[in-house]
């Protein structure tokens, strides 16, 4: 791949932190690194690769210099800001956060699943939300093969979906200690069917995300989808149950078999040796992990699938890198 100059937004926070060791995990081919931050941080070093860089504080001239791409992971009110900033100097944005995500101008993109939405970007692309990330790539070769009409999501969300904030109740929950500065009740010890903010509808913000983000990665509106999020006390990894209504017929075998040749799954599926995908086994790697395939009895033509992975890394930090790999495959 060519090298490009890249920039990282957001560089000293969890995510951001976990770009650079995710770009120096895979050698991504970039020639020169900016790393900035807010002011707050500003001024601090981070290494990557042997070197060490000094962040800077973003601000509306930083994209003055020669940067090719930029990895926003800096909440979306920076990015609402800062994106357009960037893009209008020509630099493709790479953005983490929701505020870009159902704009019909920007694509929604998961490399395994809908890489070709990139071809249509004008400099600034979303990341999708951690949970529906996992859930496309599992459900792809399911919609392609055998078409699917409804969608069931039953999730269980570690607190690193909720930043330092959300880790820092579960450690000290762990020892007695009922922090509450996240969450609006204890987490250790706890299941929580609330994450994000309770809409109209009585669905929250992270269930509504991940009915609609599915509904525009796979490009179809007439999928009938519902979904429960509920957040955990585990500190890495998000896991789903997914129920799947298919369009057509299946034989359990070829599904199993689809499943075990589709890119970035990782199928762990052997119920007999209690074999079956755990977040803790998930947690620092990238792949997404599927197991408890079984059909769904109740209903012709359903199906059962346990879906993990590491909520930062491919939730977040690896597949933003894996879509700037792609696009300078395309360049």
């Amino acid at each position: 791949m060519k090298k490009i100059n890249l920039a990282v937004v957001g560089a000293t926070g969890m995510v951001g932190r976990t770009f650079l060791k995710v770009l120096e995990e895979r050698d991504f081919p970039y020639e020169n690194l900016f790393c900035f931050s807010s002011k707050r941080s500003a001024g601090t070093t981070v290494t990557v690769k042997g070197k060490e860089y000094v962040v800077q504080e973003l601000t509306e001239s930083s994209f003055d210099q020669d940067i090719d791409i930029a990895l926003f992971s800096a909440g979306g009110d920076i990015s609402l800001k800062f994106a357009p900033i960037a893009a209008s100097k020509g630099v493709i944005v790479i953005d983490n956060s929701s505020a870009w995500r159902m704009d019909p101008e920007v694509p929604l993109v998961v490399p395994e699943v809908n890489p070709e939405a990139l071809k249509n970007h004008k400099n600034i692309i979303a990341n999708p939300n951690c949970s529906t990330i996992q859930a496309v790539v599992a459900l792809k070769p399911l919609y392609d093969q055998y078409g699917i009409k409804r969608i069931v999501y039953s999730t269980y969300q570690a607190v690193s979906g909720s930043g330092v904030k959300g880790m820092t109740d579960l450690e000290e929950g762990l020892k007695g200690n009922d922090l509450m500065s996240c969450y609006a009740h204890p987490i250790a010890q706890n299941c929580l069917p609330h994450i994000d903010v309770f809409l109209e509808n009585g669905y929250t913000k992270e269930e509504m995300k991940m009915i609609n983000e599915t509904k525009k990665i796979l490009g179809d509106d007439s999928l009938k989808i519902t979904a429960t999020a509920v957040r955990v006390p585990v500190f890495f990894s998000h896991s789903e149950s997914i129920n799947v209504e298919l369009s057509k017929p299946f034989e359990i075998a070829d599904v199993f078999e689809l499943m075990k040749n589709a890119e970035g799954l990782i199928l762990q599926d052997d119920v007999a040796n209690n074999v079956y995908p755990l977040a803790k086994s998930a947690a620092d790697t990238d792949p997404v992990y599927i197991g408890r395939i079984r059909r769904d009895e109740s209903i012709d033509n359903g199906l059962n699938l346990w879906v993990v992975a590491d909520n930062i890394r491919k939730g977040a930090a690896t597949n933003t890198i894996q879509i700037a790999e792609t696009l300078i495959k395309m360049m």
